[in-house]
């Protein structure tokens, strides 16, 4: 039942303890997690890396609120969900939580109180977690967050999804029954890196489909070539992670994805929309070790092997040829030229690390359209990581570019610089704009 990760009824990835419901994750950074005053140890120190890796800060704080004091809202078909405060206040939050309530919450999806939680608390793979982990976690809230009184709506769901007994049965088709269990036939490095990809990443609850009762179609490889194949989430396309050419990482090599996950870009594309916020908050707090150990098993999925070599389109590019000239006769070249052309170039190169470039550019090339209709008609802006602080922004072009303008604009790119994409429709770019501009839509 939902996008289970709207996805099962929220967004990206909710870490619901307390309450009811959860939380979208928006591209803005969450302010800096507050700490409390007494000393650490280092178990609450590993509990916050693991807190890290799991994101929770991003759903579970509204604009303005206090980190993981919860508040956020996301309008999905079912209704409203609302993150849930998971600070150690005794009251609204999870101050009463023991260890063996932590870990129940996390692995069974069930409160102190015995309730169900939704799905859209990922606890389906956070109930991978090791018992070392889970209490490491938990002295992490309990010890390291600051407790924090505050009022946040309630969900509010439609009849039949409000009936949390529902879940007992949509538990018992999806939910595991151990925590991850190494692969012996594999390095340690690879193990590491699908423990954190299928449990505390929860990649799979953006980047993998889901069936009609909101579960992940393959919630690991071993289910299926639908395991982080690619899927719509809130209208952004969250793409495949498969080591595949067209769409995938096979153009991507370990240090690709590393860097990525780091600084939040790469020498031809940056991280934008939702997952810059991941970047922001969560990956670019991890350590080299962990995110290789992540990169190297994304590129043993869908078929292991060296990164495909990319060339960079040739200097006698057919397509910067003619803008150069001034030729606009190619649908979509005029709009490119007067709106794009600046930062990305005509030869669609961009700029190293600071404009995107167009040519051979996965998200460019994406099977569903619906990020690069978004990022035009909305702008958005880098992360601001350590080790690249500068946010660059795309500023929105919704209000001056028509629907039309819009689908031409990225038909030509989908087909210029050695780009082969099929191209976009107006009523693509109206549907976007329509759920964009609705009230309540996730910005």
């Amino acid at each position: 039942m939902t996008w289970t990760h709207l996805r099962a009824f929220g967004m990206a990835a909710l870490c619901v303890l307390a309450g009811s419901g959860a939380a979208a994750r928006t591209p803005p950074p969450v302010p800096a997690v507050a700490q409390a005053a007494a000393p650490r140890d280092p178990l609450v120190a590993r509990g916050e890396y693991l807190a890290r890796a799991g994101d929770c800060v991003s759903c579970h704080t509204r604009p303005g609120g206090a980190p993981f004091a919860g508040g956020l809202p996301m309008k999905t078909p079912f209704g409203t969900v609302v993150s849930t405060n998971i600070t150690p206040e005794p009251q609204q939050g999870i101050g009463q939580y023991t260890l063996e309530d932590f870990t129940r919450a996390l692995r069974e999806g069930r409160a102190r109180d015995g309730h169900h939680l939704y799905p859209a608390m990922p606890y389906t793979n956070f109930a991978r977690l090791t018992d070392a982990d889970l209490q490491a976690l938990h002295a992490y809230f309990m010890n390291g967050v600051r407790p924090v009184r505050q009022d946040n709506p309630e969900t509010d769901l439609r009849w039949p999804f409000s009936m949390r007994s529902l879940m007992a049965v949509w538990n018992w088709l999806y939910l595991p029954d151990k925590p991850y269990e190494a692969d012996p036939a594999r390095s340690a490095d690879w193990n590491r890196g699908a423990y954190l990809v299928q449990g505390l990443g929860h990649c799979g609850a953006c980047h993998t489909p889901r069936s009609f009762t909101g579960a992940e179609k393959a919630p690991s490889p071993l289910a299926g070539e639908a395991f982080l194949s690619g899927a719509v989430i809130d209208d952004w396309y969250a793409q495949p992670l498969r080591n595949t050419v067209t769409p995938g990482l096979a153009t991507w090599s370990v240090s690709d994805i590393v860097d990525y996950l780091k600084t939040g870009r790469t020498e031809r594309t940056a991280a934008f929309g939702p997952m810059a916020q991941v970047v922001a908050n969560s990956t670019q707090h991890l350590s080299r070790e962990d995110l290789a150990a992540v990169a190297g098993y994304l590129k043993s999925i869908g078929g292991e092997g060296d990164s495909a070599v990319i060339a960079p389109p040739a200097a006698t590019d057919a397509t910067a040829a003619a803008l150069r000239q001034g030729e606009t006769t190619k649908p979509g070249s005029l709009v490119f030229l007067n709106n794009c052309a600046a930062c990305h170039r005509t030869d669609g190169e961009g700029a190293r690390r600071t404009f995107p470039s167009l040519a051979h550019n996965s998200a460019v090339a994406a099977a569903d359209p619906t990020s690069l209709i978004r990022l035009v008609l909305q702008g958005s802006a880098m992360a601001r990581t350590a080790e690249a602080p500068s946010a660059l922004a795309m500023p929105a072009l919704g209000w001056r570019l028509t629907d039309a303008n819009v689908a031409d604009v990225l038909s030509f790119m989908r087909s210029s610089w050695g780009n082969q994409a099929a191209p976009v429709s107006p009523e693509q770019v109206a549907r976007v704009r329509a759920q964009v501009q609705a009230p309540g839509a996730a910005h």
